[in-house]
């Protein structure tokens, strides 16, 4: 829109809006979309800190979480203000998040009672390792046939159960009947519900079939497995289906404008149900990857969950209002994507921006041998393997960050060739083209390196944000809403950019064989249970014979040392 003159006639054009609070694990935004048309009228984005209290620990501040969503509504209503759009247009919003992360907060104060453990976290490695051991035959898939999930650090159960054992004010509170549990979805719809005055205590299918304590037939919380992890069902949300009304918003004293208040939030899905979604995935076979931190790649698969042989999760994708059938997928879920590029400039500090790892990695177009497997907090999808460790090899004295940044990228790109090819043995139907979508996929060269990896076409619409036009979708298409039809010739046309396999096949298949046996190197690391000497870190003197075999050496040298300074 060019000035106002050109605004204020197109004020009257636009039909009803709906608007997405989406909360991902490096960034909070708030977008507003036009029902009719789908097209993004503006947005606003702030940035999570993460903090990484010890080894393996990922954490966020619940409250700065929430602030951060009201803050992105806040900027969004004043940049619609400017635009001349009418705010009071706006008639739903829809809540997506990043999932499995764990929150617990006390229901009278309203006052989380720990940081959010980040879905990334490893501290429960312990925890998990202890509850295969008890399985018949140690086997890490024991609960999968309710659950769809392997016994993991990555889903909520095992997390809850650690601030359970190990946070006196999460046990005083589940004790005395305080507590809440919730993932991040059912934190913040309680919050602009009204928090301790009123709010709404609830989640959708999809969140709450990354617990572990939900079973994906039933639809509903089971007995068995809150037992087995030892959880009061009292604590956990009300599953509700991701699109019908919740509750209002309320207004909040963090909220200056008040804009918002009175508006249904009508909708809500785990951020990669939402980019299913909003990549209009509904038919049984069409599947979108998603590039963020991690990179999750979900296959529709229909009204009936399937199980996978190949080290896949199965989901539940979306149930889009109460009386609608839950639609399942299988799900390849890589951990670390678009977070390689974060720790490359925080922690090495080589790039200063993700366009400066495009730039690195385009100079040299090759990473010269040299592999890059970022498994930090170990290996997901099709392994399940929380030894593993990240590892760089193949160096020689020529490597430099150029390569580094080349196989930083390629990382990315095999690691999706990897889920792909397990989606494509568990379905028996190769896909023919990967839709995407993500931050990462205004990276060109990723996009192309993808296409060439995989040996199919790499489909990138243009509006980049799915996940979050997924949970408008779901808001706009409530009851008592209606304002959104996701019936088939509604939906609007979707303008893409292809991108098409330019390399051989046979280079392709050299360069995938030799990750392959880069994987194989980073496995097995971390393998027992830490020896902790009271902060998570194990000393070479925990170990009784090395100990005795370090201070005799000492004590021989400092022997040594004493006899020659007698001659």
């Amino acid at each position: 829109m060019h000035g106002t003159m050109a605004a204020s006639s197109h004020r009257i054009m636009l039909g009803p809006l709906v608007a997405a609070v989406d909360q991902g694990t490096s960034s909070t935004r708030f977008l507003v979309f036009n029902s009719k048309t789908a097209e993004l009228l503006s947005h606003h984005q702030v940035e999570i800190k993460q903090s990484f209290p010890k080894e393996g620990w990922v954490e966020e501040d619940p409250k700065e979480i929430l602030q951060s969503v009201y803050e992105c509504m806040e900027r969004t209503c004043e940049k619609l203000t400017q635009l001349n759009i009418d705010i009071s247009n706006i008639k739903a919003i829809g809540v997506t998040n990043q999932r499995e992360t764990t929150l617990v907060w006390d229901k009278e104060t309203g006052e989380p009672l720990y940081n959010a453990i980040v879905w990334l976290d490893l501290r429960t490695q312990s925890t998990v390792e202890r509850l295969i051991n008890k399985t018949p035959g140690r086997n890490k898939n024991h609960l999968k046939h309710k659950t769809g999930l392997p016994i993991s650090t990555y889903f909520s159960a095992v997390k809850l159960r650690w601030l359970m054992d190990n946070v006196d004010e999460v046990r005083e509170a589940v004790v005395s009947h305080r507590a809440m549990f919730g993932t991040v979805d059912s934190w913040l719809i309680w919050c602009l519900t009204g928090g301790k005055s009123g709010g709404v205590h609830c989640t959708d299918v999809t969140n709450a079939s990354r617990t572990m304590l939900f079973n994906i037939h039933t639809l509903d919380w089971d007995p068995e497995l809150c037992k087995y992890f030892g959880i009061p069902m009292e604590i956990l949300p009300r599953v509700r289906s991701s699109s019908e009304i919740y509750g209002l918003m309320k207004i909040s004293s963090s909220l200056k404008s008040g804009a918002l208040s009175g508006i249904p939030i009508s909708g809500c899905l785990g951020d990669q149900s939402a980019a299913l979604v909003g990549q209009m995935c509904f038919q049984d076979g069409q599947a979108k990857n998603t590039y963020g931190t991690g990179c999750f790649l979900l296959r529709n698969t229909g009204a009936k969950p399937v199980m996978s042989d190949h080290g896949l999760l199965t989901t539940v994708a979306y149930k889009l209002g109460r009386d609608q059938p839950a639609c399942y997928a299988l799900e390849g879920s890589v951990a670390i994507a678009g977070a390689v590029v974060r720790w490359l400039q925080d922690n090495l500090g080589i790039i200063e921006s993700h366009e400066e790892l495009e730039k690195l990695a385009a100079s040299v177009g090759t990473s010269y041998g040299c592999y890059f497997v970022p498994a930090f907090s170990g290996l997901y999808a099709p392994y399940w393997e929380p030894s593993a460790r990240g590892i760089i090899c193949g160096l020689t004295q020529f490597t430099n960050k150029r390569h580094l940044a080349f196989a930083a990228l390629e990382a990315v790109c095999f690691q999706t060739r990897e889920i792909l090819d397990a989606m494509n043995q568990d379905s028996g139907i190769p896909l023919t083209q990967l839709q995407v979508d993500g931050g990462m996929t205004s990276n060109r060269l990723l996009m192309q390196l993808q296409a060439d990896i995989l040996c199919i076409p790499v489909v990138k619409p243009s509006m980049p944000e799915t996940t979050a036009l997924g949970a408008a979708m779901a808001a706009g298409a409530a009851e008592g809403v209606s304002v959104w039809s996701l019936s088939p010739e509604d939906l609007s046309e979707v303008t893409s950019e292809k991108f098409e396999p330019q390399i051989n096949p046979e280079e392709s298949e050299f360069r995938y064989a030799r990750w392959k046996k880069a994987v194989q190197k980073s496995m097995n690391w971390e393998t027992t249970e830490p020896l902790g000497n009271g902060n998570g870190e194990s000393s070479i003197f925990s170990s009784a014979p090395l100990g005795f075999y370090i201070f005799g050496s000492m004590l021989m040298l400092v022997g040594a040392k004493y006899l020659a300074g007698l001659h």
